[in-house]
């Protein structure tokens, strides 16, 4: 099994959300759980969330001295991280297939994590 970071990005998520009716919302928790439903099927479902919009997110920054800390997310791009799965799946295809459930108004990104020998507790 290898381990994935789905992560899930779209452009104004939160006004979107909250301009939602029930049954789009409705619809979009459905779709979390075919996701889920299909990682659990297929391998290992190791966490996942939602995050805080992106004016809450804070960044370190290297200063020459060490790091400063900015308001705000990472990167000033339009579609900004939502949340993100870790999953054990068996290859990439598999991670693909099941990310492919996800709602379709995210753009989903699928990343096999390495293994660079730091161990668990």
């Amino acid at each position: 099994m290898a381990r994935f970071l789905i992560l899930m990005a779209e452009e104004d998520h939160f006004a979107r959300w909250d301009a939602a009716d029930d049954a789009t919302r409705e619809q979009v928790f459905a779709d979390f759980r075919a996701f889920t439903a299909a990682v659990r099927a297929r391998g290992r479902f190791r966490g996942g969330e939602a995050l805080v919009q992106p004016k809450d997110a804070r960044t370190l920054r290297p200063d020459g001295e060490g790091k400063r800390v900015t308001e705000g997310p990472y990167a000033e791009t339009v579609e900004q991280l939502g949340g993100f799965y870790l999953v054990e799946l068996p290859d990439l295809a598999t991670a693909i297939d099941v990310a492919s459930l996800l709602p379709r108004d995210y753009d989903v990104e699928v990343r096999e994590c390495l293994d660079v020998g730091v161990p668990d507790e």
